[in-house]
């Protein structure tokens, strides 16, 4: 199987989640990946295809978008009204053809059927597929319909596929109701002919089937007056405020988004303050109808506010409005990761891909990408869930991460500081932890405080802690979950997106110190290329490491490759290849690999090596013949920190490889430290290795 051909029996199936789900499922094994549509129907203010634009920016395809598809739905009703099928048929297999040799795997993505007038034949997506020789997957929407009506809806669609010949993979049944999912699957399994064709249930999900306030706003035409950062909120559902502020509250939903007249100074002030309370529930914003302003006073009132929820403005009457935000459909978009991390997990969850891969044939792939290994990191952490303590929790970027790892079940997550502080950003960024799975400590008034400060005297007074210096230190969060990890209450920390890489590692140096037999704590990078991932070391820690340095560095990135699934073939690197070069830096690297094969003729070392001799396999059989690292190195060992440094912000940046790290080593258990510039999947990757170290302790 080359490629899928996904039909939808109507519109609003949930085409970007089966999307999305098919190709996160084959990322994982080749990048070589491609999207094509033969024909789109571009909407919104940059007439482009939504469903396209998602797929093309999630998974960064080096695609431009022109490539994609082959027709607008304008263009290819002239050709059909104008009895030119033939010709319409011809170009899209010319262009299909034009990019099927580039790519392991092509998913093509029929056409819209939300149009209202349109010379379509119900059988074209058919004979496109039957063209292009795609085996074809259904996707139906059971939202607000009977099972007759679905099972009706379905059983025409693969009618019209299997008289053209084209073989149906299966059917997904999206949106089904949580308490039909049984009734729905047996009525397929008796109503279907065919017992081998595979039928599989996705069910309903809120967050999915609920709309931003952008996307709000723009079908709409709503102004925005206020929080137009904050248009990614969504709405989970729609109130309609008529009563007095007192009653109202009580009434009030998570997320709901309320409608009320623009005149209504009282119920706006009301609901901010509801916002801002823990213990009201998270709202998602204000709609003001009759095309009302708040009174200037009001008005006055919130431009002085440093936070608001979204407010929007609308002509309409309250009723009409309350129409037309019913009328509203929801999509999956590059900017709102939760619905993609949601999608994708319902899909993994509720679709059985590597069953659609036997019925028709394994795809063919070439390389091992990075996806393969972040899934597998996520998998590997999840299948032995340790707790990790993330100290920074002002950060909007560790709350965002800290949604996702609790929701994907990935790891157990302590944040310090203030409960209500934490729960009022957790609001205002319209976040959906669940707090139950959440553990919050506030240091200061913590009862293990003055437990952890008599500890750290204890540990440090040698080097001239006094009691008091203690109980001051501990103040600091770094200190305090540094001890939770050496107390064994927690089983690692991430740091380091607010606060240096001084300020996060020194008491870890302090507290934690090294594994028995290791001398220093050293760092690598987990480097994810497009067809590979590779470990380089040290590029954080350790400025100008001895021979005897430099060899313990190797070591123990051998044993980090080995504990995250990598065969360790590691290269010490240097100007010259084997003996070819002389000079007191080339002698260090020749000493520490000595050094390195004595300590662990177990595993495979080579230096000195140049850089294009270590990852090129003709270049490396060329310069060092019969080296079983020259061309196949995994693991990377930099002669110092400066080369090492620049070297992988070298490469990340010109090949766009991912970089995850550093990662701290040799310590007795896991501290890692953030880049201050990290993004929220920066976080997500470098807590979920941080789990893994202490699966490996």
């Amino acid at each position: 199987m080359q490629s899928l051909y996904l039909t939808t029996t109507e519109s609003h199936c949930g085409r970007s989640l089966v999307s999305l789900g098919i190709l996160e499922t084959v990322s994982r094994t080749t990048q070589r990946i491609g999207i094509f549509r033969p024909i789109i129907n571009p909407r919104g203010p940059n007439l482009r295809d939504k469903n396209t634009d998602l797929l093309l920016k999630h998974f960064k395809l080096n695609i431009p978008y022109k490539n994609t598809y082959v027709f607008t739905h304008k263009e290819a009703n002239h050709l059909l009204a104008n009895r030119q099928e033939d010709t319409l048929l011809a170009r899209i297999i010319h262009k299909y053809r034009d990019i099927k040799e580039k790519f392991d795997f092509i998913l093509c993505i029929g056409r819209d059927h939300n149009e209202e007038t349109s010379f379509f034949e119900p059988d074209l997506d058919a004979e496109i597929a039957r063209s292009l020789e795609c085996p074809v997957l259904i996707l139906a929407n059971a939202h607000r319909s009977g099972l007759d009506g679905l099972l009706t809806s379905v059983d025409t669609t693969l009618s019209t596929f299997n008289a053209k010949g084209c073989p149906v993979v299966g059917v997904i049944v999206n949106r089904v109701d949580f308490d039909q999912m049984e009734r729905v699957q047996k009525g397929f399994k008796d109503f279907l002919s065919d017992e081998n064709l595979l039928v599989f249930l996705i069910p309903n999900d809120e967050l999915l089937a609920s709309p931003t306030i952008r996307e709000i706003a723009e079908q709409l035409d709503a102004k925005v007056l206020y929080g137009r950062d904050k248009l990614n909120r969504l709405a989970y559902q729609y109130m309609v405020i008529a009563m007095q502020m007192q009653n109202y509250l009580a009434r009030l939903k998570p997320h709901a988004l309320l409608v009320t007249p623009g005149d209504r100074g009282e119920i706006i002030l009301s609901a901010l303050q509801a916002q801002q309370s823990t213990q009201y529930p998270p709202l998602a914003g204000l709609i003001l109808a009759t095309g009302e302003q708040p009174a200037p006073t009001v008005k006055r009132l919130l431009d002085g506010l440093p936070s608001i929820l979204p407010i929007l403005s609308v002509e309409d009457e309250t009723f009409e409005t309350v129409t037309k935000l019913n009328q509203i459909h929801s999509y999956i978009t590059p900017d709102n990761p939760n619905k993609i991390e949601t999608g994708k997990k319902l899909f993994e969850k509720h679709i059985d891909m590597d069953a659609v891969f036997k019925r028709f044939g394994l795809i063919q792939f070439r390389g091992m990408p990075p996806k393969r290994f972040l899934y597998n990191l996520m998998l590997w952490a999840r299948a032995n869930k340790k707790h990790i303590v993330l100290p920074e929790s002002t950060d909007p970027r560790i709350l965002k991460a800290t949604e996702t790892l609790l929701e994907r079940d990935i790891v157990d997550i302590t944040l310090f500081g203030n409960r209500e502080e934490i729960i009022s950003h957790i609001n205002q960024l319209g976040l959906s932890i669940d707090l139950k799975k959440l553990s919050i400590i506030d240091p200061a008034s913590s009862p293990i405080f003055e437990t952890y400060a008599q500890t750290l005297y204890e540990l440090r007074k040698h080097k001239g802690m006094t009691p008091e210096l203690a109980r001051e230190t501990m103040y600091d969060i770094s200190y305090f979950a540094t001890m939770m990890v050496y107390k064994g209450q927690a089983d690692g920390m991430v740091s380091g997106a607010v606060h240096t890489t001084a300020h996060t590692i020194r008491p870890a140096f302090q507290i934690i110190k090294t594994k028995p037999g290791v001398s220093l704590v050293s760092s690598v990078f987990f480097m994810c290329l497009e067809d590979r991932v590779l470990i380089y070391g040290d590029c954080a820690v350790v400025p100008i490491p001895t021979a005897e340095e430099l060899s313990e560095i190797a070591i123990t990135s051998a044993e980090t490759a080995k504990a995250f699934g990598i065969l360790p073939r590691v290269a010490l690197l240097s100007y010259s290849s084997g003996s070819s070069g002389a000079g007191e830096e080339v002698e260090r690297v020749r000493k520490a690999t000595e050094i390195a094969r004595k300590k662990r003729p177990d595993l495979l070392f080579e230096g000195p090596i140049q850089y294009d001799a270590a990852v090129d396999e003709k270049v490396g059989q060329a310069k060092m013949p019969g080296s079983k690292v020259a061309g196949r190195a995994t693991v990377l060992i930099f002669p110092d920190l400066n080369t090492g440094n620049n070297t992988y912000k070298a490469v990340q940046r010109e090949t766009g490889a991912i970089a995850i790290g550093p990662v701290l080593q040799g310590l007795n258990k896991p501290v890692n430290d953030l880049s201050r510039g990290c993004t929220v999947e920066d976080i997500i990757n470098t807590v979920a290795i941080t789990a893994v170290q202490a699966q490996h302790p």
